[in-house]
Parts: structure tokens; C-alpha cells; sequence
């Protein structure tokens, strides 16, 4: 089953003048989810019914990097949209997104780099359907990259300064360990969009992606290392409790 982040990556390599080559470029992956063949975590990938969307903003390669956690978020979020972000070239789709009446779109950036008037604490109130428009969800528009990437994106998309900027404040440190983070309190986007789910009410969309991301980075870092995974351990009884498994 393919989704918008799997599209994404199809569409940037088929525009590619050469291979992209990531680092462990030559072992042999699973096509759906990256993942070092032996390492496939394909049959535990979860499901889960959610009201909010998440709208991805990607950096050039950041698709095309196996340890990517984007790709986590459309894995386990049905309405899931991902477009690759360029300074002088707007996706049509992306303006109709942001534009479509049926999402409540907001930013999801720290608010201390934000002008203190447009920045939130809780995503915008649910607000219900009347005669002339449709109940509005929240969508949660993510910055994927670097963090110097994330901040070029931010103050150089312009059609995104109409949107109140969701600064999040999490309770606990991050558990991101595929990347070196460029700063101490940085979290992955997939932990991000946990984070937004739990904010919009959503708790056991939010348990599901946090597992998800849990075992994913297991199996990637175990696959580095060359050694055998407990598919019994913690990780994966956490993420078997909490979500069925989606279909193939």
C-alpha cells in the first residue's frame, strides 16, 4: 500500500539527474519500509482512525533518507498529504490543501523564533458544521528537514504566515536516535506529530505513531549493528497492545 510520503519519494527519484545514495546505500531494503530486508517491520506497521491530517513540508532528499520518520507519520495517519518544498515553485495541491474548508490548518514550529501573537499553545477548537460549510479538522503542517532547513521553510513560505504556529512543549526528552539532532531539545517529526494528536484529542492515534516510531528505530539501529531483534521486548508488546495491524 502506498501513501503520500512513498509517493513523494517514487516522484523525486524518478526526477533524479543521478542515484540518491544514502549511507548503507548499497544493502538491499524493503521498498515499503526502508528498512534492511531482515529488519522488515512491514507486519507490525498499525492502524488507526484519526480526525486530524497532517501536511507535510519536505526537504529536498529528506524522502529520500531511509531514516526519514515522515514516513512513519503517513504510515499510521490516513489523511496524510506530503510535498516536496522548494522557494520559488508552489505545489497547486499544496495552496488547495490550505485552502480546502474542511481543515483547520496550523504550523507546527517552536514559537519562540514566532511572533508572540500567532503563536498557540492547543491546536484551534473544533468547529462545527453549518449550513454553508463542513465541520473543520485540524491539520498540523510539518516542516521535515534539518533544522536549519526547517527555519528556511518557515520564514520563506509566505502562504504560510496566515496560520497560527502550534509551539509545542513536551513533558519528556526526545528518543530520537537516528540523526545527531542540531539542538538538545530538538524532536523528530514523527514525535511532533504524536505530540499534535495528543494536543487535538487523540491519544491512541498519538500511543500508536510514538510505538510505531519505537519499534521502527529499534529495527533500524539493530539492522546497523547487525544483531538480532526482540520482537518480544517492551517496543513491540507496547505497540501490539495499542492498535490493530494494518492490512497489507
Amino acid at each position: 500500500m502506498s501513501h503520500a510520503v512513498f509517493r513523494l519519494r517514487a516522484a523525486r527519484m524518478a526526477a533524479s539527474v543521478k542515484p540518491f545514495v544514502a549511507r548503507g546505500g548499497a544493502a538491499i531494503r524493503c521498498e515499503r519500509c526502508r528498512l534492511l530486508r531482515a529488519y522488515c517491520v512491514c507486519d507490525l506497521q498499525p492502524r488507526v482512525d484519526t480526525r486530524a491530517g497532517v501536511c507535510l513540508l519536505m526537504g529536498d532528499i529528506e524522502a529520500l533518507k531511509p531514516s526519514n520518520t515522515g514516513w512513519l507519520i503517513a504510515d499510521v495517519v490516513a489523511d496524510t498529504w506530503a510535498f516536496g518544498w522548494s522557494r520559488t515553485v508552489i505545489d497547486p495541491a499544496l495552496i488547495a490543501l490550505l485552502s480546502d474548508p474542511q481543515w483547520q490548518p496550523c504550523v507546527v514550529f517552536p514559537g519562540e523564533f514566532v511572533e508572540p501573537s500567532r503563536v498557540i499553545a492547543t491546536p484551534p477548537p473544533a468547529e462545527p458544521a453549518t449550513a454553508d460549510a463542513p465541520a473543520r479538522r485540524p491539520l498540523f503542517v510539518l516542516l521535515d528537514g534539518t533544522w536549519s532547513e526547517a527555519r528556511k521553510m518557515f520564514n520563506k513560505s509566505r502562504y504560510l504566515d496566515p496560520f497560527p504556529v502550534l509551539s509545542l512543549h513536551p513533558d519528556h526528552p526526545s528518543s530520537y536516535r537516528l540523526r545527531r539532532a542540531a539542538r538538545d531539545d530538538h524532536f523528530c517529526t514523527a514525535e511532533g506529530a504524536a505530540l499534535c494528536l495528543a494536543l487535538a484529542g487523540e491519544p491512541r492515534a498519538a500511543e500508536a505513531l510514538s510505538a510505531w516510531f519505537g519499534v521502527f528505530t529499534e529495527h533500524y539501529l539493530k539492522g546497523k549493528q547487525n544483531q538480532p531483534v526482540d520482537d518480544a521486548d517492551p517496543v513491540h508488546q507496547r505497540l501490539r497492545a495499542l492498535a490493530p495491524v494494518a492490512a497489507p
